[in-house]
């Protein structure tokens, strides 16, 4: 294997702006064949290796994890979920090196936990308590193990590890305090007993995509937090049914809501009382009890890697939903920067931020990188997207001079934080366009061609009932898949759309890049796209762009296909919007009559421009990759492998789904755990070319 052959390193902090590639490389290795293997799978001439599991130690003070459900400390080991990464290089001294390729900060999410029956099961010795009230101890372990890990990782002699005592390692978990940043801080909706000015919360939750701003800093977006949230019976009444209740019924919490792990029955102390989101104090303003708490989730989190004593800083502006990425535009000296954004949530919407300051290239490397995100995210222009029939669309701005916003009757905006904290209503209020879950998106650094992952919907219909909806030209599927002998309707494998900017801030042209589909499902409804067995895949989740390779790189989170092969990864070679034509999907509906919807379609992908690089182990999602700058190493991660583990079986590891990574040699014990794995090709060349 070669070593050391990165470019030479242009200087500490010095971005790399060299031009990217026009178009990517070729995909030059042997496509992976589909598995229900309990190992990851990847090409012949590649290696992958583990690199930081479940538990791991990030601290020289604390034991090698044991694996077995007596293990503490996780303020300082590996969080459970790994799921989208940021590279972040380090110089020889240990400071900034935008192009360092062999030594660097890894910033990873840690989303979330296996759970059952409101248990995280792999984390107790017996499985946990799976009836209420929770037990302190276990809800304190549940609480650390959600939220973000950076870690420091270094190649040596060929070999790449993390650095279990280096300084530069840190956690947030859901308790660490965050502040409340840009147009809500210090708003009545952010009021809480922790906070009573409404500028501070605690902890970072369910957090899912990633980012990284041209200045150097990480961004994390908090997906599903709603649902750690528990309301009390009568909790509208108590409200006096005011607009805040029809906040939170717009964000999943109906009075009556039961919360996912049961924290709040953890103990009276505050740190599990925040967990209850009832009015049940006497205050006016919230003051004394935590009815505003979930007002603080929902956002992208700006986080210094470089520097663990800088507070994490929760930029408002951009919106509150279920965030996924968030993805810049081409940073251009003299215009505003873009940042492009997901709900995901079926029936949810697109988002784009475009930011008041005009970008210098004085910011790139600036000495304190919070103040240049205090710049730029908090104070700008959102839009929700709007998809036209005819292949163009609409950016809407969710602001008060629009007067759909302004005098939208189902809610009463009453300024710019409420339009940030109630960004979904806002969004309904201009009609923006309902997707088939946004999840993920990058912008392809050829062309600056923003592509979305639309994982999947079961609410579509061409006949919709209750909170189902007709498929439209960009979600234009709805068909029945069969997993065996049960049926998914809707839109069960997913596909991905694709925006160019247009001449304005405002508009957009867009197509349908790929559909996600069984390669011997019908051509003309479902595999539209014509995948074969080399390219088929099912629910598209993780999409991140190779700058070094301009390869797009597409991961599934999959539930529909998962009987023929575990999640993957696949390698792309993209094109440009409009590079392909526009398709006619017909439908019968049930009374007989026709529906016709007409979608722009990409080009057809062939064999040398898509086909799958990895498997995954059983249960697993693939999700996150970070890459070094050259190309040569990419980062991956494995989300909740055995995830289909039954609680009742934690003690018997012959009936775990999966063993992995115990099973590829990696640790203690052989409960499955969530892991960062390091691919590296045997010549010593560029990933997937």
């Amino acid at each position: 294997m070669l070593t050391g052959c990165g470019p030479t390193a242009r200087g500490a902090g010095v971005e790399d702006n060299s031009t990217p590639p026009s178009k990517p490389e070729l995909l030059s290795y042997n496509p992976v064949a589909k598995s229900l293997a309990d190992v990851v799978s990847i090409p012949a001439g590649y290696t992958a290796s583990v690199l930081f599991a479940l538990g791991d130690p990030i601290s020289a003070s604390v034991p090698a994890y044991k694996n077995d459900g007596t293990d503490g400390d996780f303020e300082q080991r590996a969080g459970d979920h790994h799921d989208g990464m940021e590279w972040f290089g380090l110089s020889a001294n240990g400071s900034r090196d935008d192009n360092a390729t062999e030594r660097g900060l890894l910033a990873m999410n840690h989303e979330a936990t296996t759970d059952e029956k409101l248990s995280s099961f792999f984390l107790h010795a017996n499985g946990g308590t799976s009836t209420l009230p929770r037990p302190a101890a276990e809800v304190d372990k549940e609480t650390a193990i959600h939220g973000v890990a950076v870690i420091e990782v270094a190649k040596s002699a060929g070999k790449w590890a993390y650095v279990p005592g280096s300084s530069q390692n840190f956690r947030l978990t859901a308790l660490s305090p965050i502040e409340i940043a840009g147009p809500a801080r210090g708003h009545a909706q952010l009021i809480t007993k922790y906070s009573p000015t409404g500028t501070m919360t605690r902890g970072t939750l369910n957090n899912c995509g990633t980012g990284k701003t041209p200045w150097g800093t990480f961004l994390t977006g908090e997906e599903n937090w709603f649902g750690y949230f528990t309301r009390g019976a009568a909790d509208d009444a108590a409200r006096g049914n005011d607009k805040s209740v029809t906040s939170l019924k717009r964000y999943g919490r109906s009075q009556g809501a039961a919360s996912r792990h049961g924290w709040e029955t953890g103990g009276a102390d505050d740190k599990y009382q925040r967990w209850n989101n009832s009015k049940t104090g006497a205050s006016a303003n919230g003051s004394d009890d935590y009815r505003n708490e979930m007002n603080g989730m929902g956002y992208i989190v700006e986080i210094d890697a470089y520097d663990k004593t800088r507070m994490a800083k929760k930029r408002t502006a951009l919106g509150r939903f279920a965030h996924e990425s968030a993805a810049f535009g081409k940073a251009v000296v003299g215009q505003p920067l873009s940042i492009y954004m997901g709900d995901d949530s079926r029936g949810e919407y697109i988002y784009k931020f475009v930011t008041t300051a005009v970008w210098s290239a004085a910011d790139a490397n600036p000495t304190d990188r919070m103040a240049v995100g205090d710049k730029y995210l908090d104070s700008g222009k959102l839009y929700a997207a709007k998809f036209n029939a005819d292949g163009t669309g609409t950016w809407v701005e969710l602001a008060m001079t629009n007067t759909a916003v302004a005098g939208y009757a189902t809610y009463k905006f009453a300024d710019a934080a409420d339009i940030a904290i109630n960004t979904r209503l806002a969004a309904d209020a201009v009609g923006a366009t309902k997707m088939d879950r946004p999840e993920w998106n990058a912008v392809n650094p050829a062309n600056g061609e923003i592509y979305f992952t639309l994982t999947n919907n079961s609410n579509r219909s061409i006949d919709p009932t209750g909170s189902q909806y007709l498929p439209d030209a960009s979600n234009p599927r709805a068909y029945t898949d069969m997993k065996g002998t049960s049926k998914q309707n809707g839109n069960p494998n997913g596909h991905l759309v694709r925006l160019k900017e247009g001449a304005s801030v405002s508009s957009f042209s867009w197509d349908v890049y790929l559909f996600g589909a069984e390669a011997g499902a019908d051509k003309s409804l479902v595999n539209i796209s014509a995948l074969t067995a080399d390219q088929d895949f099912s629910s598209p989740d993780g999409l991140v762009f190779s700058k070094a390779t301009g390869i797009c790189w597409i991961q599934t989170d999959d539930g529909a296909y998962t009987d023929v092969s575990n999640c993957m990864m696949l390698a792309a070679v993209p094109g440009q919007v409009g590079d392909g034509g526009k398709k006619t999907l017909s439908y019968t509906k049930a009374d007989g009559s026709k529906l016709d919807i007409v979608t722009p379609v990409g080009k057809a992908a062939t064999e040398s421009t898509l086909k799958r690089f990895l498997v995954g182990p059983k249960g697993s999602e693939i999700t996150g990759l970070a890459e070094t700058p050259d190309g040569k190493a990419i980062f991956v991660n494995i989300q909740h492998p055995g995830e289909g583990t039954a609680m009742a079986n934690v003690g018997d590891a012959t009936k775990y789904q999966s063993q992995w990574p115990s099973n590829a040699g990696y640790g203690a014990g052989k409960r499955p755990r969530s892991a960062t794995i390091v691919i590296t090709k045997n010549d010593g060349g560029k990933i997937g070319t």
